[in-house]
């Protein structure tokens, strides 16, 4: 299918009219890297947030989370790497209604306008003498080039920025949709898995977006995984600031459908670098389940096989083992016609209506010494299907994960 949209090379998430963004270091992490980052719209921009559903969730995200539902809008979006602020009881929340408040006086923008997120280590006080020192030195060093320093002000232990842009067409118009998302490790489908930060010219409402996001949620970011730990922090926010000059976008547009997908594409090409760069990660696997009976069963099934440790550690010793796929997608909690299922590993047929097929096994191993690993699972039940992205187990997970703190 011919896509509807543009992938503009060297865009960010200040490409789409209206945006400015920084990042600079105030001393949360201990090397110079940035540490604190800011996303800025010219006018109030339509919001919309997806939040963790870990039980324990930040201060940051209740306050984010109040901005948004005050009016729907946006203006100022504050974000902190090295300091999750989670778990910090009282302090931590009157820290982060402290940090909107200097934000928005910052910037210039009533409270209500901003948004703040944190990232980093839990259960530690945030040093907010740094911080307000660091808040203060954001609108000078605010730029319209600025998509890359704020990507770096919110990595933790990525290794890689992760930011992408495209531009379609909307009513005669070019619209641009970009994001920003850091993420490595703590990372499992089960929202939002990350700090993804999404940017648009296009004219929408916050309800409009909202629905989209959240559709797209379901399909790209809640359909990764790295080890199985959803974080207390995890969050998406989507700002759309209008300014593009085409006509409003609902449902009924003749030009909805290419915006959803180049939105959608936004939300992938994120999902799937966080996955690239899991934690001690040397490849990325991707897993594609169809032929089944429901979409709910369909990624129940494919997130199970994308999450199983014995699929991962065999994808990183390059060991074609099927049977540890067929035993996930036994047990991922959705009824299998156990005859009827087959396995491809790449081109490599390994099971064929449920029954073992010979493959060749050199041919096995060199694929699986790449960098991308495909797994394709045809249930033969149904219609319906799913993919999901995740990374392999290696012994560089366990040692960044030993001295996470040091």
């Amino acid at each position: 299918m011919t896509k509807r949209f543009a992938v503009v090379e060297g865009g960010g998430i200040t490409t789409p009219l209206g945006f400015k963004a920084a990042g600079l270091h105030c001393g949360l992490k201990k090397t110079e890297r940035y540490d604190l980052g800011v996303i800025v719209c010219q006018v109030p921009a339509a919001a919309a947030g997806v939040y963790t559903t870990n039980q324990f969730q930040a201060a940051p995200l209740k306050v984010t989370r109040e901005s948004i539902g005050h009016g729907g809008k946006l203006q100022v979006m504050l974000v902190n790497s090295g300091n999750a602020n989670a778990c910090t009881g009282v302090q931590g929340e009157a820290d982060a209604y402290e940090m909107r408040a200097l934000a928005a006086k910052a910037f210039g923008v009533a409270e209500e306008l901003a948004g703040v997120t944190s990232t980093g280590v839990i259960g530690e006080p945030l040093p907010m003498e740094k911080v307000r020192k660091g808040i203060a030195g954001l609108p000078e060093a605010l730029k319209a080039d600025g998509s890359e320093d704020f990507c770096q002000a919110i990595m933790t232990t990525d290794l890689a920025q992760k930011l992408v842009c495209v531009a379609v067409t909307v009513g005669g118009e070019t619209v641009h949709i970009a994001g920003a998302a850091k993420g490595s490790g703590m990372i499992h489908p089960n929202m939002a898995t990350m700090l993804g930060f999404i940017t648009t010219d296009a004219k929408i409402s916050p309800e409009g977006l909202q629905k989209l996001l959240g559709g797209v949620t379901d399909t790209t970011f809640n359909m990764i995984t790295v080890d199985g730990d959803t974080s207390t922090n995890d969050m998406v926010v989507a700002m759309a600031s209008g300014l593009a000059g085409s006509g409003e976008l609902t449902e009924a547009h003749p030009d909805y459908e290419a915006f959803a997908e180049g939105f959608r594409y936004v939300g992938e090409y994120l999902a799937k670098a966080i996955a690239r760069d899991g934690e001690g990660a040397t490849k990325l696997i991707e897993v594609n389940v169809a032929g089944a009976e429901s979409q709910e069963a369909a990624r129940a099934i494919a997130k199970t096989v994308i999450g199983s440790s014995l699929v991962k550690s065999a994808c990183f010793g390059a060991d074609a083992n099927w049977g540890r796929i067929i035993a996930a997608v036994g047990r991922a909690g959705y009824p299998v016609n156990t005859e009827t299922v087959d396995i491809r590993i790449g081109d490599l047929v390994t099971l064929e209506q449920s029954r073992p097929v010979k493959f060749d096994e050199e041919k096995a191993l060199v694929y699986l010494r790449g960098d991308l690993v495909q797994i394709f699972v045809n249930l033969h039940m149904g219609r319906e299907t799913a993919t999901a992205w995740g990374c392999d187990l290696s012994y560089e997970y366990v040692r960044i994960n030993a001295a996470y703190r040091t």
